[in-house]
């Protein structure tokens, strides 16, 4: 079945709004990735924070506060006329809710720890269920009166992949009519300091496939796509294929030889009842670390002999870890997009020294275009601790 991604709203270092984003990204603009202070102890590093103010959650919403379900009400702000109406066609019991992430509320639960610890007492604001994983969904569920299902998947840098996946399935199940899938993280000094300990974060912008690289950037952001089992009103955009694979090499390294990512990918296509010729863009992993930039190498040359344009986006929006399938997905849906009249596509940012133990890869420059003759296909990684892996593919729909 085809699952429609029929309305997308967006929020992350590169701008407030689907315009925003896509002016920013086709441009390879880096400039959303700024250093910061105090996020790890004696360290200034370059995040991908969201800048300026953001939507107060409404007042009776209050119980629900921390800056990640603000992220996510700012992204879902972007597409209410098309939520209101799905909740019009379909009605509230069938429109579900399934998101990713790996932060929640921690960054506003590590604040009340710490007043407690000072003042044996929890700040008034403080709310156990900030922390919970399933916080956003709750949240979007609560605030929009949704009942149908409304959950979180949390398998690290994969968790928003997952969840369109499970958004898919749950239209092919026909439990809902209409899913709101996506995911949100936000910059929290637990995920700074938890991968600053496994010496993965890099004090410079981040260098993907680079002889240079020397690990990750961390960035933040919201994505909340619509998906439904029928195509909406401007060209339609679909998820059209999906594959994951699980090859548990090891907690926090990738299987070297990129067999699972390369298992992703297949499957993915598989799904799609597509050949690898087929794709016209395939938006990497690309996290800058030595060892995952080795294995995604590896596994794209093998499925790909021939080449396919490629990039990858982190340099710059940061690693924005549980939102990361989606928002790199939603790359794709904008690459897409009959807005995007010049056929861009997002630009490979690098210091352009390829890395001689790695195979050569066909990366995306600012004058590559993309196909204006549709169908066109373009396929996202994501690749998370444990060797959690998932390929998606989003296209023209049929």
């Amino acid at each position: 079945m085809t699952a429609y991604l029929n309305a997308l709203g967006l929020v992350c270092a590169l701008g407030r709004d689907k315009q925003e984003v896509a002016r920013h990204l086709f441009a390879g603009d880096c400039g959303g990735m700024r250093e910061q202070a105090g996020w790890v102890p004696q360290r200034t590093l370059p995040v991908g924070a969201v800048q300026g103010n953001l939507a107060p959650l409404p007042a009776d919403m209050s119980r629900h506060h921390s800056r990640n379900n603000q992220l996510l009400l700012e992204a879902t702000l972007q597409i209410r006329p098309d939520i209101d109406s799905a909740i019009q066609t379909y009605g509230r019991d069938r429109i579900g809710v399934v998101l990713g992430t790996s932060t929640s509320g921690i960054d506003e639960a590590s604040q009340g720890l710490a007043h407690y610890l000072r003042e044996k007492q929890f700040p008034p604001e403080y709310d156990y269920q900030q922390q919970e994983l399933g916080a956003p969904a709750n949240f979007l569920a609560e605030w929009l009166q949704l009942s149908g299902p409304a959950y979180v998947i949390s398998t690290a840098c994969t968790s928003s992949a997952r969840a369109l996946m499970s958004a898919q399935r749950l239209l092919d199940l026909g439990i809902c009519d209409a899913v709101l899938c996506g995911g949100v993280d936000t910059l929290c000094k637990l995920t700074l300091n938890g991968f600053t300990a496994l010496e993965a974060v890099s004090e410079q912008r981040c260098n993907p496939f680079s002889l240079n690289r020397n690990g990750i950037n961390i960035g933040e952001a919201a994505v909340l796509f619509l998906m439904t089992r029928d195509a909406g009103d401007s060209q339609p955009i679909a998820l059209l294929g999906s594959g994951a694979s699980s090859d548990a090499h090891h907690i926090s390294a990738p299987e070297p030889t990129g067999r699972g990512a390369l298992q992703a990918m297949r499957k993915a296509l598989d799904r799609a009842n597509l050949q690898p010729e087929q794709i016209a863009y395939l938006n990497l992993h690309g996290t800058a670390t030595q060892h995952n930039d080795a294995m995604e190498s590896l596994a794209v040359a093998t499925l790909f002999p021939t080449g396919v344009p490629c990039s990858s986006s982190k340099p710059m929006t940061g690693h924005t870890l549980g939102a990361a399938g989606a928002l790199e997905a939603a790359f794709c849906w904008l690459s897409l997009s009959p807005d995007n009249r010049g056929q861009a596509l997002p630009p490979h940012v690098w210091d352009g020294q390829p890395d001689p133990e790695l195979p050569p890869l066909q990366w995306v420059t600012p004058a590559t275009r993309l196909t204006s003759i549709a169908p066109r296909y373009l396929m996202s990684n994501s690749f998370a601790f444990g060797g959690n892996n998932v390929s998606l593919i989003i296209g023209d729909a049929p």
